[in-house]
């Protein structure tokens, strides 16, 4: 009876103990404090809460139809006890948890995408997101707090060509946009969206990198001038970025003769002796680009447009990637850049200014992401949606780079910009690329 008594005061006492500690320990510790207690604490309250809120909001189904027939009348009213979709295992994540649902025949994810701030609320936890990538079942992902508040990566990938860590991804991954898997991407962004925080953060990465960097601004060069000790070509009007990508797709077409005469697929499969330097090009306000007011400047753009194709289309297996950024992206610019958009897989949304920008990055992607996009607010700069070559959408914050971190790391790595005969000198030098 005494040891019985005594166990139960250790008990207390540890139960006290932990409780006393437990705001410090979310303070300095906030994933040790969600494994020790956070995690089992949701667990119990998401296994203890599922029924009511499932009936409450209409996701729980009845096994029995909800009339019954008495003598010569037909009574109608609610089942008493509906049956609520099948929860699965609550798994352990950093930061979060998730729990697959199958749901009950007829349903669909969009029912419970409207329940997720009632599930929020009930489980007390930052988010609930939601992700139905089998069909039958949803998974839901719990937050337990906003990661990405002061995005952090928590550790640094192997270094590897054409890859680069720009910030945090919402689950607590670093956001890495790899090259040799989505070889173009779109980014798009309203003024202090965070957009050019992110090129920033991206050609911070690729400047260490053995790759040539090429930038069309056509605001005069004022964003991408920032690394022009890096660029190994700075367009910066409409004239220079028709002259850029025109000698760009004819490197292009050159490097698809020298693989079909080796009976290479790509330049990845080249000897190292005859192997190109990748080529990333930035195109920063793109909508620039494609405005014209006179029959020359349609002419121009025309051109542009075209080789910008070719280059979408030819150069993911030939070491030629694009970077397109804009704060308005639309249909309205002209059938080019629908055509353009359809080749760039990777693609990343902050805030925009106008539906049809999202739209553009978004819509032939997810309806859910496309509305996920719509509702990032003034307060979340850098925050944005993005999404790659395997369709799924994560919300995540890139990386604060400063203007003057971007012109250190230009500088400091200019000796890897090759040399290119560019825009202004007329006869080329041979061997740029070997």
């Amino acid at each position: 009876m005494i040891a019985l008594q005594l166990l139960w005061v250790v008990l207390l006492a540890s139960v006290l103990l932990v409780l006393s500690i437990a705001p410090g320990l979310r303070r300095t510790h906030p994933y040790v404090w969600w494994y020790l207690l956070g995690y089992p604490a949701t667990v119990i309250r998401l296994r203890v809460t599922w029924r009511r809120l499932t009936t409450n909001l209409g996701l729980a189904v009845a096994k029995r139809p909800g009339r019954a027939r008495v003598g010569d009348l037909m009574v109608r009213g609610d089942p008493l006890r509906p049956t609520p979709p099948r929860l699965g295992v609550a798994k352990y994540r950093r930061g979060g948890l998730d729990v697959r649902v199958r749901l009950h025949p007829g349903q669909v994810p969009e029912h419970f995408a409207e329940a997720l701030d009632a599930l929020t609320h009930a489980w007390r936890v930052h988010a609930v997101r939601l992700v139905s990538d089998e069909r039958g079942f949803v998974t839901l992902s719990a937050l337990a707090w906003d990661p990405l508040i002061t995005p952090v990566v928590p550790y640094r990938l192997k270094e590897r060509l054409l890859r680069a860590v720009v910030g945090l991804l919402e689950d607590g991954r670093a956001w890495t946009i790899d090259l040799r898997r989505a070889p173009h991407w779109l980014i798009v962004g309203a003024t202090r969206s965070g957009k050019s925080t992110l090129v920033a953060a991206l050609v911070k990465e690729l400047a260490p990198q053995r790759v040539a960097l090429f930038g069309i601004d056509l605001k005069g060069g004022m964003e991408l001038s920032l690394f022009e000790d890096r660029l190994s070509a700075l367009a910066s009007t409409r004239a220079e970025a028709a002259h850029l990508l025109a000698e760009l797709v004819a490197e292009t077409e050159a490097r698809m003769e020298l693989c079909r005469s080796i009976g290479a697929r790509s330049v990845w499969e080249l000897p190292a002796k005859l192997r190109k330097m990748p080529i990333v090009v930035i195109v920063d306000e793109v909508a620039e680009l494609y405005l014209a007011a006179t029959r020359d400047d349609k002419a121009q753009v025309g051109e542009i447009a075209t080789n910008l194709l070719r280059l979408a289309q030819l150069g993911a297996a030939l070491g030629v990637h694009l970077i397109i950024a804009g704060q308005r992206v639309g249909s309205d610019l002209g059938p080019g850049v629908t055509a353009l958009r359809a080749q760039l897989a990777g693609r990343v949304c902050h805030r925009v200014s106008d539906a049809g920008t999202a739209e553009m990055a978004l819509g032939d992607l997810s309806k859910e992401a496309l509305e996920a996009a719509q509702r990032i607010t003034l307060a979340e700069q850098g925050v944005a949606i993005t999404a790659d070559t395997d369709g799924r959408w994560v919300r995540a914050r890139s990386i604060h780079v400063t203007p003057e971190q971007a012109r250190r790391a230009a500088r400091k790595h200019a000796r890897l910009a090759p040399t290119w005969p560019g825009l202004h000198t007329p006869e080329p030098t041979e061997g740029v690329y070997q």
